[in-house]
């Protein structure tokens, strides 16, 4: 039976071929310039090694038409387009474990984004010799490539969520610092250069990466908090309190013709490699302090938790998900409270 004029058509192709029935449909016409004669212009849906499994696709187009061009878009596509869309309101540290994760799927690379399943990104997790944060970082990317390949029509169903991670058997060496040790950096705060930047982090519960991106014109002095967090959509633009105990620092290092509270040597942001490099390890050097930085942020959890903080205020103070949360709305009441609980410590 004659398929309607506009439905398409399956065709068989010539040769031996692993698939050689095409399903196509017609898309316009042109005229040819030898005969002056017009022509069906003709976008192929797909080759299918069955003539039955070729109607059923072409009886798909036509019951839901779709961009045939989309069908054909990369892995890597898909990611250059995503990251021209997002990467304008991440992160530097982001940006960059998106980067890395990307470039380790570089098997998936060249293959349409439409084809890509389960088995295909379990592959390459499963056979990477990296830590589970790693891991974990790529499958975040997938989850939004398929989040955006489902907003745009690319593909029909999320398969990255049924990737496996697996157990995380990485063992923490991340320790708080001691009374001693937090004792130690006041001691020194004249004479260990940035060693307020320390207790900033202890007693805020900031990331370094988001300690980097506080700006001036979001630290309120005289209510007593700044704005700021990155990460989870929790930890964003979240309310900060500032305990009293480091508003001098903070007042200290703020500069009204500087647009970030912390600055590298030339006034402007500062990058983490560089916060790490020039600033952090000489600070623990000249100490005999032996700690990452985001021992700061596990610091004040275990310094909240011991002075039996409200558990609500600190996970809204540290930018993590709570049921009693339910939207990011922040009164004068609420700002007090977290005021309260932070002064604790």
């Amino acid at each position: 039976m004659k398929n309607p004029n506009g439905y398409g058509s399956v065709f068989k192709l010539s040769g031996k071929r692993r698939k050689p029935f095409c399903a196509r449909i017609t898309v316009g016409w042109e005229v040819d310039n030898k005969t002056e004669k017009a022509k069906q212009k003709y976008k192929t849906i797909g080759y299918f090694e069955t003539r039955p499994e070729a109607m059923i696709a072409l009886a798909e187009y036509n019951k839901n038409p779709y961009d045939i061009d989309n069908k054909k878009v990369t892995f890597e596509e898909v990611f250059q387009l995503w990251k021209k869309e997002k990467y304008s309101s991440f992160s530097d540290s982001n940006i960059r474990g998106y980067n890395a994760a990307y470039a380790l799927s570089d098997t998936l690379h060249a293959i349409p984004f439409k084809d890509i399943k389960k088995a295909h990104m379990q592959a390459v997790i499963s056979g990477l010799d990296k830590s589970y944060s790693m891991k974990k970082r790529i499958k975040t990317l997938y989850n939004q490539l398929f989040k955006f390949a489902l907003q745009n029509d690319i593909v029909e169903k999320d398969y990255s969520k049924f990737i496996e991670l697996g157990k995380d058997e990485t063992n923490s060496d991340r320790e708080p610092f001691s009374d001693v040790e937090i004792k130690k950096l006041w001691d020194n705060i004249e004479k260990a250069e940035n060693a307020d930047m320390a207790l900033i982090m202890i007693y805020t519960g900031m990331r370094p990466s988001e300690l980097l991106e506080v700006e001036s014109n979001n630290i309120n002095l005289n209510e007593r908090y700044l704005v700021g967090g990155i990460k989870t959509e929790a930890g964003k633009d979240r309310i900060i309190p500032i305990n009293k105990k480091i508003l001098p620092l903070i007042e200290k290092r703020m500069d009204s013709n500087k647009k970030y509270l912390v600055r590298n040597s030339l006034g402007d942001k500062m990058t983490y490699n560089s916060f790490r490099k020039d600033y952090w390890v000489p600070l623990t050097t000249s100490l005999k302090l032996n700690h990452k930085a985001h021992d700061c942020r596990h610091t004040f959890a275990t310094l909240m938790d011991n002075a039996g903080a409200n558990k609500v205020a600190v996970k809204k103070i540290m930018g993590h998900a709570s049921r009693d949360i339910t939207e990011k709305v922040y009164t004068h009441k609420n700002i007090e409270e977290l005021i309260k609980a932070i002064d604790l410590i």
